[in-house]
């Protein structure tokens, strides 16, 4: 699973000449906020042809608007997958699979309307990610910044993504770039909710968000004795050394933790 996904506005060809490089899991390449709508076609046009040669996510328009529908028509055959801004409803995603058949999905949700249909959402099965947009929804919802406003959705957001059995959801921004500390706090308190990997707006984040979502040596040094002593006993429930009951579910969480750190 990718620790970061890094945002390249698409009309910048400076920038999108570097993204690459900067050192993220994966790239998303804008057409929706940080372009200006007087540089809509140019983003349309850079991107398109950047998509041709490298792998990337793209961000269209809000679905069902006619700049979606030109954007997708311009990037939906390359792109490696779409991120969609502002999910409200499963029609929202049904519009967006039509016009990019066979790609996976990223579903940004930024509105209550998108948080209640969650569930729904996440069930569609082009849809790989669910994506928290934490500054839009903070802003629908009237709250105060911070997580504890989010905790709520960060969570609900965990539990649809688990229910559809997709990969788990992918964390906010964090829009503080001289913030280190702040960024580290919000991703680990994120990963302790069961979010996996986070967007970042600026390749400095990046050192901090993938130190917070790798296994430290103590996670998988832990994992690696659970999981030992699991087989050990056959599949019985076990008690280590250091008095930790261990039984299926256990084993398994620290299965998951060798698989990640394999990868």
């Amino acid at each position: 699973m990718n620790r970061s996904y890094l945002f390249a506005p698409g009309h910048n060809l400076n920038l999108l000449g570097k993204v690459f490089h900067a050192g993220a899991d994966a790239v998303i390449l804008d057409l929706e906020d940080a372009v200006p709508p007087s540089e809509k076609r140019t983003a349309r046009a850079n991107v398109a042809s950047v998509v041709t040669t490298r792998t990337a996510w793209v961000r269209i328009n809000a679905p069902g608007t006619g700049l979606a529908a030109a954007d997708l028509h311009a990037v939906a055959a390359s792109a490696h997958g779409i991120r969609i801004p502002k999910v409200e409803t499963l029609d929202d995603v049904h519009w967006v699979a039509a016009r990019a058949p066979e790609k996976p999905l990223i579903c940004a949700i930024e509105t209550a309307k998108g948080v209640a249909n969650a569930f729904d959402i996440a069930g569609h099965p082009a849809v790989t990610h669910l994506a928290l947009g934490g500054i839009d929804l903070q802003k629908d919802l009237g709250t105060g910044d911070g997580d504890i406003p989010m905790q709520y959705v960060r969570s609900h957001l965990v539990v649809a993504a688990r229910a559809a059995g997709i990969a788990p959801p992918i964390d906010s921004v964090y829009p503080h770039l001289d913030d280190n500390d702040g960024l580290i706090q919000q991703a680990a308190h994120s990963r302790s909710l069961g979010l996996f990997g986070k967007s970042a707006i600026h390749p400095a984040q990046l050192t901090a968000i993938h130190a917070t979502f790798t296994s430290g040596q103590d996670d998988i040094d832990w994992a690696r004795e659970v999981v030992d002593a699991f087989e050990k006993a056959g599949g019985a429930a076990v008690r280590l050394p250091g008095g930790e009951f261990v039984d299926l579910p256990v084993a398994e969480r620290a299965q998951k933790i060798l698989d990640a750190a394999r990868t």
